[in-house]
């Protein structure tokens, strides 16, 4: 653990560190909490909470922004991509807003990683992009959150129409490992985000609560694993995830994707869920496509800001 910044001004300082004590974790954890109930979306991805606990991980580094000695703004920065520029998720205390602490955690992540940054505006506020201006960051990524209703007024699903010689069965933790993360590689090589996850990420998610084995669906065909729908209940809200749709690249074109969807929708409106959700790429026509096709229409969007150098 280093102290990155000395104090920006009076009252406050940014520490930067590697790995956060249990006491840090649950500070950022309360932070976020109290932001999200400020603006209706998490300002962290599912990825950087996760990434709070279990020690350092390569890449990864949190900034601690504190005024008087109170949390007042975090941010994280993760370098794993080898292509990619460093990406970064920020959010300070609704209370405390208004007094530059986005701009100075901004400008720490901007001098850690030589200007060279990506940056997420979750939910796509005007602040956000206000911040992002002042930054010098510029829009190059809009992922859509699309929403559709599952309840008995809702449009009825359609019946999956799997491939010839395609067989469905849920995952089995332990066994499917493996090659579940060889298949997410190859049918996520163009995605690094979800192309790169490790075995370690995979357990992550795994000792969630939410984690159900009964609603990860894998497709077969002469027992090689050709397709996968991940799908995840969000109890609170009462919502129905696609979390991940992945078909490899030799079983593309041939309505997999469409079926593995479909599969996994059933499953989660059998669950009684009255609504269904995912996250799509606004530069993904094929997919949006067949996403709409199903019923979904945008709820909200997510942008992602990049420096130009």
């Amino acid at each position: 653990m280093t102290d990155a910044a000395a104090a920006v001004e009076p009252g406050r300082q940014i520490l930067t560190c590697e790995e956060l004590t249990e006491e840090q974790v649950e500070a950022v954890l309360g932070l976020l909490d109290e932001a999200a109930r400020a603006d209706g979306t998490s300002a962290v991805s599912e990825q950087g909470r996760l990434q709070l606990r279990g020690g350092p991980r390569p890449g990864i580094k949190h900034f601690l922004l504190t005024e008087g000695g109170r949390l007042a703004g975090y941010a994280q920065l993760e370098d794993t991509d080898p292509v990619e520029a460093p990406a970064a998720e920020l959010v300070v205390h609704p209370a405390l807003r208004g007094r530059g602490h986005g701009r100075a955690l901004g400008s720490a992540l901007l001098a850690e990683t030589g200007k060279r940054i990506r940056v997420w505006a979750h939910g796509g506020k005007s602040a956000a992009r206000h911040l992002a201006q002042v930054l010098g960051l510029t829009l190059f990524r809009e992922l859509r959150q699309l929403r559709r209703p599952l309840g008995p007024e809702a449009p009825e699903l359609p019946s999956p129409a799997l491939p010839a010689g395609v067989t469905i069965r849920t995952f089995v933790p332990g066994a499917d490992d493996a090659a579940w993360l060889t298949a997410n590689a190859a049918a996520f090589a163009h995605h690094p985000e979800q192309g790169s996850l490790t075995q370690r990420d995979l357990d992550d998610r795994m000792a969630q609560p939410w984690f159900d084995p009964k609603g990860f669906f894998l497709a077969e065909r002469d027992g090689a694993l050709v397709g996968f729908h991940w799908t995840k209940i969000h109890d609170a809200e009462q919502l129905g995830e696609v979390y991940v749709v992945g078909v490899l690249p030799g079983a593309q074109g041939g309505g997999l994707g469409k079926a593995l969807t479909a599969v996994g929708l059933r499953h989660l409106a059998a669950a009684g869920l009255p609504t269904a959700m995912l996250y799509v790429d606004a530069d993904n026509p094929a997919a949006l496509a067949v996403y709409e096709g199903l019923g979904f229409s945008t709820h909200e969007v997510d942008l992602m800001y990049r420096t130009e150098s």
